[in-house]
């Protein structure tokens, strides 16, 4: 039996023939390029992360964007701003007026009436306190009759009721001065007049309208984040954050934190117990306080866009592709990894 060696020997034209350099090399570089990825996906970790998209507000909810509306009915007197216009804390912001413009000078001469009769009924009440100490002592004496010092006393409590009339109508008509008093609008802290939503002096206005939307500065930031629901029962407080920000240029590697640029830090703050109507459930992110601070304004304003990558476990590339083909959830995170231990897990 022949060997192959043999045979082939009779094909000279076959074995001058030589494998061309360049299909050599591109041998050993697909060879060697799969010995590298095999090795890469292997032994080079990749931190998984819970992705999420949300915006900037701010914590306290007396710092966020809200409405300066009408304290009382009226019509629009003056505006003292303008739209993007700064204000401080008391300043004018609008004047408004009463429907009726002689509600007030008929305010202040019913009370200075009211005021009249309070003068007179406390008068009156002191003559009949005298009377009664009189009648009483005319009584005890001997020398009065009893009706006359019941009749005395019933007086003195006339005289107390007629007092407290008077006193509780010089209330109510203060109460209506205080709040005339209201028709001047001004800013309740500082901040910036976004939007005037009012109009001229042809304008009515009911108590409890919009006039205007102020948005106070310097207020205490975070970012909230909206994260799946298969991923979020896996984030504690305290679990380290990526975020990227509207407009900030940034270069992202959610698998390798340390590598990406422009990315700032943050840790979660807390989780909602609930959905959000999105469905998605909304997580808040804080500052961290030992990494450096998030951009102020205006490169980052209250309501801007914000990226999050929530860090968790670490593991292989082969792992996290295997992950992503199969749709599993990502790994919890164990006692002993890196954000267990010192609040990251960055690589």
């Amino acid at each position: 039996m022949t060997s192959y060696k043999e045979h082939i020997d009779h094909f000279g034209t076959l074995t001058a023939q030589k494998m061309p350099v360049s299909q050599r090399v591109f041998k050993w570089m697909v060879l060697t390029s799969l010995i590298f990825v095999a090795l890469f996906v292997t032994f080079v970790p990749w931190v998984q992360t819970a992705q999420g998209r949300g915006q900037v507000i701010a914590l306290n909810p007396q710092d966020r964007v809200q409405n300066v509306t009408a304290l009382v009915p009226g019509r629009i007197e003056e505006w003292f701003v303008q739209d993007g216009q700064r204000v401080e804390e008391g300043e004018a912001i609008v004047q408004l007026a009463d429907n009726d413009p002689q509600l007030l000078d008929r305010l202040r001469a019913e009370r200075m009436q009211i005021t009249a009769r309070i003068a007179a009924a406390e008068s009156a009440l002191e003559t009949a306190k005298l009377d009664v100490t009189r009648d009483r002592a005319l009584f005890d004496e001997g020398l009065g009759a009893r009706r006359e010092y019941e009749l005395a006393r019933i007086q003195v409590a006339e005289k107390e009721a007629t007092l407290a009339e008077a006193m509780a109508e010089l209330n109510r008509i203060d109460i209506n001065l205080s709040r005339q008093s209201m028709q001047l609008v001004t800013a309740p802290r500082d901040g910036v007049i976004q939007r005037i939503r009012g109009g001229d002096k042809a304008t009515l206005v009911s108590q409890g309208d919009v006039l205007a939307t102020f948005a106070p500065i310097e207020a205490e930031r975070v970012v909230e984040l909206y994260i799946d629901g298969r991923d979020v029962s896996l984030i504690k407080p305290g679990f380290p954050v990526r975020l990227e920000f509207e407009g900030w240029p940034a270069i992202q590697f959610s698998g390798w934190p340390s590598v990406a640029q422009g990315i700032f830090d943050g840790q979660v703050r807390s989780i909602d117990l609930a959905s959000s109507p999105n469905g998605l459930f909304r997580v808040l992110v804080v500052e961290h306080p030992d990494k450096p601070a998030w951009p102020k304004e205006p490169f980052v304003r209250l309501g801007a866009t914000v990226r999050g990558w929530v860090l968790m476990e670490e593991v292989s590339v082969a792992f996290e592709l295997w992950r992503q083909l199969n749709d599993f959830p990502l790994q919890p995170v164990t006692s002993n990894s890196p954000e267990a231990e010192n609040g990251t897990n960055a690589p």
